[in-house]
């Protein structure tokens, strides 16, 4: 039985699609490209925005459009936020929701042996635990994401997360350094560590994220390791300090900004304001020789002024950012803000996106030139660019070279000289 995966959605989305892909593999299916004929699709989805979950139906609608004989399943974060809606789909012959990954196979065996419709989404609850899971490598890919940590309990009032993925839950260290081992023995010498609230690993285990960065640190093999999103205010001066001491950790730090403007992150229910981001920022930026900071800003949240917006710029700007994801805010069903007064037309969303955006390229330009005349080791990656293959230095700034093929997936040493289309462009040093 041939099986075509598709994924909507973030990092840890890929990671839990690559575990599922393996397990079909394993169970005998032959896993084929998303494009490819199959007779199942499964599409695991995200539920970030209500245009997500449009997505999500358009692409099973397609599926079976093309393919009728063929068996959809869906699973994800959208059934598991919305699981009536989510079973209501006709086109999902099988529906399942992110608790229970591994249930996805035995939901497909039922609905082939039975030839009838299974709706299995299992509610998040209370002390549940980390679903055991692991990956030997994600295809196509030359650094490895690992997923450490599922769940979010911040609440912002924007976001439908902690409905999807329930309370936080942590990868037991002694699976950490296993799956680690694998990935070491297969080959990859980067690792990302990614979860829903990154910053939050280990709280019911007693830990915190510094020890997953130190024991992903002193995997043999493992050359380098990298953290995805982080939630500010939980990273605190220990932990920089910490991670400084440790010649492997990446000096790349995603700080979820969202806003610039105080009155804005309060209405956010955000953790912090702007004064504990910049002292998080300088904390990093003496304890790090050459690290950078990239972030999300939200432009027209419920109430946003033309003054709030221009504070946010102007935070923004000072904070000197290496690369910055901006987008417009759009009311998410479910979520405190959806329903608020004072929601912005979106003409004015997006004028402020386009002044966010040219202001931030600006900052990204200054930031890739800053980086000229230094020499910084580059994974290669797999990655076809103009001048030949690309890469990424160990503070994430992407690098184009041209080089051999079979330095893919190794690491080498780059004298960074120009800039290009938004990337430095590498000399191999020999």
């Amino acid at each position: 039985m041939r099986v075509a995966f598709t994924t909507l959605g973030c990092k840890v989305n890929q990671y839990e699609t690559e575990m599922l892909s393996e397990a079909f593999a394993r169970e005998g299916y032959e896993v084929v490209d998303a494009e490819d004929f199959a007779d199942l699709y499964v599409v695991n989805s995200c539920t970030v925005t209500a245009s997500g979950d449009k997505k999500t139906r358009q692409l099973l609608r397609r599926l079976k459009k093309q393919n009728p004989g063929a068996l959809a399943a869906l699973t994800g974060c959208y059934p598991q936020a919305f699981p009536d809606e989510a079973a209501a789909i006709p086109e999902a012959d099988i529906v399942t929701g992110s608790r229970n990954r591994a249930g996805l196979l035995a939901a497909v065996r039922t609905a082939c042996e039975t030839g009838q419709r299974v709706v299995a989404i299992q509610p998040h609850e209370r002390g549940e635990g980390f679903e055991p899971m692991r990956v030997s490598g994600l295809r196509g890919r030359t650094r490895a994401f690992v997923k450490i940590e599922d769940g979010c309990e911040r609440y912002c009032s924007y976001c439908i997360i902690p409905k999807a993925r329930g309370p936080v839950r942590s990868k037991p260290p002694e699976e950490l350094r296993a799956e680690l081992a694998d990935l070491a023995a297969n080959g990859y010498r980067e690792v990302v560590l990614a979860g829903i609230n990154l910053s939050s690993y280990g709280k019911e285990l007693g830990l915190r994220l510094i020890d997953a960065v130190e024991l992903a640190c002193s995997v043999g093999g493992i050359e380098r390791v990298r953290l995805g999103s982080l939630e500010p205010e939980l990273l605190t001066g220990e932990d920089i300090a910490r991670m400084a001491s440790l010649p492997k950790f990446c000096p790349q730090f995603h700080l979820a900004l969202q806003s610039g403007c105080d009155r804005t992150l309060r209405a956010m229910n955000r953790h912090y304001d702007t004064a504990e981001y910049a002292r998080i920022a300088a904390d990093i930026r003496r304890a790090f020789e050459n690290p950078s900071l990239t972030t999300d800003i939200m432009v027209g949240f419920p109430g946003e002024t033309e003054e709030d917006f221009a504070e946010s710029l102007a935070f923004a700007r000072e904070m000197g950012f290496a690369k910055a994801h901006v987008f417009a805010y759009s009311p998410r069903p479910g979520t405190a803000a959806a329903g608020r007064p004072g929601q912005v037309p979106n003409a004015v969303k997006e004028e402020r996106s386009r002044r966010m955006i040219a202001a931030m390229d600006e900052v990204r330009s200054a930031f890739l030139l800053s980086q000229l005349g230094r020499t910084e080791e580059v994974l290669v990656e797999t990655t076809r660019s103009p001048l030949g293959y690309e890469g990424f230095t160990k503070n994430y700034t992407p690098v184009y070279l041209n080089c051999a093929e079979k330095l893919c997936g190794t690491i080498c040493k780059m004298r960074l000289e120009a800039v290009l289309d938004g990337h430095c462009v590498g000399t191999l040093v020999p």
